[in-house]
């Protein structure tokens, strides 16, 4: 597998919430994590504090970016594309975009989830439907609220390997009727996941599972990076 270059680091951006979370690492000894809440206040501090948060590392030092593509907020979301975009294409190097909902599931797999950590219920026939946080080790079912009284939907099944993460049911919007229907449908145990308000610090889940695919030899150009709103804003 490959690893990052002594002096070479990666970037993360998690916009989607009012949450604003950055991740900076080499993947060896040096990791930074860091969320503020800037709630409407994102778009315009955002540049302020990616420039403040690098500290002593350098542009020149990014070997990749990554940025979370959505679901979730309309504004926020895009900002952060736009920002991650720009940035890969002036320092020339790749972008990665990894959906909201797969960075959940990646964190909350073994339990190392996000500051305030999404809560899951058990729909394995075991022990009822409290809600609690667990290791999870089948298949992760994640839901969002979306606007129109409708939930953004996912299910990945993490590889044995640990190389990343598999799509069951690719991200979607549905209604709450039909995200019920699709799960009495499943046969395979799985963890329900209800995603928290605030997710910048699943960034750290944005910038993993970046690095597995940049490890396995994928170099996305920044042209390719697109948002997943799933909704239109109106």
């Amino acid at each position: 597998m490959r690893i990052l270059e002594p002096n070479k680091y990666a970037l993360a951006l998690h916009t989607t919430s009012p949450q604003l979370g950055l991740v900076i690492s080499n993947f060896a000894r040096d990791t930074r994590c860091q969320t503020w809440d800037l709630g409407r206040e994102l778009s315009g501090q955002l540049h302020q504090h990616l420039t403040e948060f690098l500290n002593s590392q350098t542009w020149e030092n990014l070997e990749f970016i990554a940025v979370a593509i959505g679901p979730g907020s309309f504004t926020s979301t895009r900002i952060g594309i736009v920002t991650a975009r720009t940035l890969a294409q002036q320092l020339d190097i790749p972008l990665f975009g990894i959906s909201t909902l797969a960075a959940i599931a990646w964190l909350d797999k073994d339990g190392k989830d996000g500051e305030e950590g999404a809560m899951y219920q058990d729909n394995s026939g075991s022990g009822g439907s409290t809600w609690a946080k667990r290791t999870l080790r089948e298949q992760i079912a994640i839901q969002m609220p979306a606007q129109r009284g409708q939930v953004y939907t996912a299910i990945y099944q993490p590889s044995i390997a640990g190389l990343g993460l598999s799509k069951i049911l690719p991200d979607a919007v549905m209604t709450s009727d039909q995200w019920k229907q699709v799960l009495d449908t499943l046969e395979t145990p799985l963890r329900l996941l209800e995603a928290p308000a605030n997710l910048g610090s699943y960034a750290r889940g944005v910038l993993e599972l970046a690095y597995l695919d940049w490890q396995q030899g994928k170099r996305p150009n920044w042209s390719e990076i697109l948002p997943f709103y799933g909704q239109h804003p109106v």
